[in-house]
C-alpha cells in the first residue's frame, strides 16, 4: 500500500512539474493584445519585432518617478546601444485614458526616441503579469522573453545593456 501511495505521489508531482514547465514555455512569447500608438492608431503586440535583434519592453507611467529616471537614463545612451547591438526599446505607458493624452507631450519633452505604446485599460500589463513598475523585459530576436526586472536604481541600466549584448551575440543569460 505504501508503494502505491509513493508511486501515485511521484506521478502527481511529475505531472505538476511538466505542467508548470509547459506553462512557462507558453508564457515566454509576447501575448497578442490590442494597444494604441501615441497617434491613436491601433497596434497589436503580435507586430512587435526588430529584424531578429533584441527588444527592450519597458512598462511605465507618468506618475512613476523611477520609471522616468530609468527611461531618461537609457535615453542618454540609447543611440550608442542601438549602434552597438541593434536593440529597440518600446515603452508601454499604463496611464489611464484620462492621463494618456499627456504621454506624447511628456515623451517629446524628454526627447525620447523610443517607440511608445499606450495601454490605458491595462490589458497588456495584465497579460504580461506586470504588478510593479518600472517592469522591464528583454526579448530576443525570436520573440522570446529571456529576462525581466522590476524597479530601477542607478546602475540598473548596466545590467540591462550587459544582457542586451549577450542576447545580441546569441549568448545565454543563464
Amino acid at each position: 500500500m505504501k508503494k502505491i501511495l509513493l508511486i501515485t505521489t511521484l506521478l502527481l508531482m511529475t505531472s505538476v512539474v511538466f505542467s508548470q514547465t509547459s506553462e512557462a514555455k507558453q508564457r515566454s512569447k509576447l501575448p497578442a493584445v490590442d494597444l494604441k500608438t501615441m497617434n491613436g492608431e491601433p497596434f497589436n503586440t503580435s507586430n512587435i519585432s526588430n529584424d531578429g535583434k533584441p527588444i527592450i519592453l519597458s512598462f511605465w507611467a507618468l506618475w512613476c518617478k523611477p520609471c522616468i529616471r530609468e527611461l531618461n537614463t537609457i535615453s542618454e545612451v540609447y543611440d550608442d546601444w542601438v549602434d552597438e547591438t541593434g536593440v529597440k526599446l518600446i515603452a508601454v505607458s499604463i496611464d489611464d485614458t484620462r492621463s494618456s493624452s499627456q504621454v506624447s507631450t511628456f515623451a517629446n519633452g524628454n526627447a525620447w526616441d523610443y517607440e511608445i505604446l499606450l495601454d490605458p485599460n491595462g490589458d497588456f500589463k495584465r497579460a504580461m503579469n506586470v504588478n510593479l513598475i518600472p517592469h522591464t523585459f528583454l526579448i530576443d530576436g525570436n520573440g522570446n522573453i529571456v529576462w525581466q526586472h522590476t524597479s530601477f536604481s542607478e546602475g540598473s541600466e548596466l545590467e540591462l545593456i550587459d544582457n542586451v549584448r549577450k542576447v545580441a551575440n546569441g549568448e545565454s543569460l543563464d
